[in-house]
């Protein structure tokens, strides 16, 4: 019953439009609150044999985005595929119909585009524009922090792409480095639309039936990024937008987001308290900019009040910046992550995640779609091919002992009072966790609960903060790709065995 109701989604949604004829490019600016419109990405007859599965783009609560190629074109996707039965049980299909329609309607240079969506009885699938330069926080994290002349490349493509949202009369709700995305050639691309609230003035074709929320002040996003007046459950505004524009913005210059703790809780404090630390470096333009955009009345950050648009482009920080050629300019160079063979690895990736089977997707079997069920013995070697983005390297077999394989790898923050080191995370069959340094390839712990299962237990904090209790010992975590919940789901399934 729960498949036939998800299976009958995306058909709900067009049997509340009337479909017809409507091949004017609009473009965006020109969309009315009309009950008509024609998809331009239509919904196709495809199945998943059609493509050939890459790598895992990344892993949310209810969706992977997986590189696929499809096999008579050749022509590379980036595919979202959705678990029906989680989004029918969590009560998400309102988010995943207005991501779909809002999408559907989008075209810019700076969004990524939709081209076509299917489903079968298991899943429903968004084919969207693959970015082959990854995503933007990668670039970040490789250079350690990113230069302020490619930070002002970086966030004057982000604000060209807002100013449209924004004049469409949508807040996107969730900006974030792991959200703009990099072409091949290195220019910015805004995904992730799940959270997008459409505003009451909005441009955009909006179904009562497809919204994100009853209130649009229901607390959606990332931590790090939420502004203030949404922790105080004021109404969303584009103004949420330009304050996780600041806090990126922030983040590119210095490595690390300006509210970062070692909790939710805690950020949430300095968010309110608005504790914000500058470092020396920044310049006193970048430092102005970033300061009005995290300012804690929306109204008056740059691109918020009456100057619209113009106070934010007008800044000091961009001096030079050709706003009407803004995609001509040449993108700073991409750092790619080496491979174990000495090459580089990049999101044009076509060799399969070892870390996963793509046979386990589609009609053939639920498992490889269920997310929220990995309870059972029987999923154990399941679990990485649910949970892990990070592609298998042999590197990591020299801390296993004979027989014994990798089940989740994962690169993550181990927090400590007044610190963080990152470690290279490894869950085993055995069952082991063992934590690395990756950079001197040294084995810097191991957690063994084969003996007693209830030796070993895990508490998740927010999507991204994990803590493992042992007899005597609570270590914290923090996975930046935000898969504590799989960590936890994970680590039970062994336990459950």
């Amino acid at each position: 019953m729960m498949a036939m109701v998800g299976g009958e989604m995306e058909k709900d949604v067009e049997s509340k439009l009337h479909i017809q004829d409507n091949s004017a490019n609009h473009g965006g600016k020109d969309i009315n609150k009309s009950n008509s419109f024609k998809f331009r990405a239509p919904q196709e007859n495809f199945t998943i044999q059609d493509f050939e599965m890459g790598k895992i783009y990344g892993v949310g609560s209810y969706s992977k985005v997986v590189r696929a190629r499809k096999k008579d074109t050749g022509k590379v996707y980036a595919l979202k595929i959705m678990d029906k039965k989680f989004i029918t049980k969590e009560n998400k299909t309102a988010y995943v119909k207005l991501e779909r329609i809002v999408l559907d309607q989008l075209t810019h240079p700076g969004i990524v585009q939709l081209h076509f969506t299917f489903q079968d009885t298991f899943s429903l699938y968004m084919a969207l524009e693959s970015c082959e330069g990854g995503e933007l926080f990668d670039q970040i994290t490789r250079k350690g922090r990113l230069t302020e002349d490619e930070a002002r490349f970086y966030a004057a493509e982000v604000i060209d792409a807002l100013e449209y949202i924004h004049n469409l009369g949508l807040i996107h709700r969730d900006i974030k480095p792991e959200n703009l995305l990099l072409t091949s050639d290195g220019h910015i691309k805004i995904a992730d639309f799940g959270s997008v609230k459409p505003m009451q003035d909005s441009q955009i074709t909006v179904l009562p039936n497809a919204a994100s929320d009853d209130k649009a002040c229901t607390f959606v996003g990332t931590a790090a990024y939420v502004p203030p007046e949404v922790l105080n459950s004021s109404p969303a505004t584009i103004g949420n937008d330009l304050w996780a524009l600041g806090c990126t913005l922030f983040q590119m210059l210095s490595g690390t987001s300006p509210f970062k703790d070692a909790s939710e809780w805690l950020i949430f404090q300095r968010i309110i308290a608005r504790d914000v630390r500058f470092p020396d470096y920044f310049s006193h333009d970048a430092r102005d900019l970033i300061d009005k955009l995290l300012d804690t009345d929306p109204i008056k950050r740059p691109g918020a009040g009456r100057d619209g648009y113009n106070s934010l482009k007008n800044h000091p920080f961009f001096q030079g910046i050709d706003w009407h050629n803004i995609r001509s300019r040449n993108p700073p160079k991409l750092v790619f992550e080496k491979s174990h063979t000495g090459g580089r690895t990049s999101g044009g990736d076509d060799t399969p995640d070892s870390s996963w089977n793509p046979a386990h997707i589609g009609d053939g079997t639920g498992i490889g779609n269920t997310f929220s069920d990995v309870t059972s013995s029987s999923d154990i070697s399941h679990i990485t091919k649910l949970a892990t983005i990070d592609s298998f390297d042999s590197k990591w077999q020299e801390f296993l002992e004979p027989g014994e394989s990798i089940l989740m790898i994962s690169m993550v923050k181990k927090l400590q009072k007044l610190s963080s080191k990152k470690v290279q995370l490894i869950l085993t069959n055995k069952p082991k966790l063992i934590y690395v340094d990756p950079s001197k390839l040294a084995g810097k712990g191991n957690m063994i609960w084969s003996d007693d299962p209830n030796d070993l237990s895990i508490q998740v904090s927010s999507p991204s903060h994990f803590k493992i209790f042992i007899p005597k010992k609570v270590m914290s975590f923090e996975d930046p790709k935000q898969r504590a919940y799989q960590w936890k789901k994970a680590i039970e399934a062994l336990q459950n065995r």
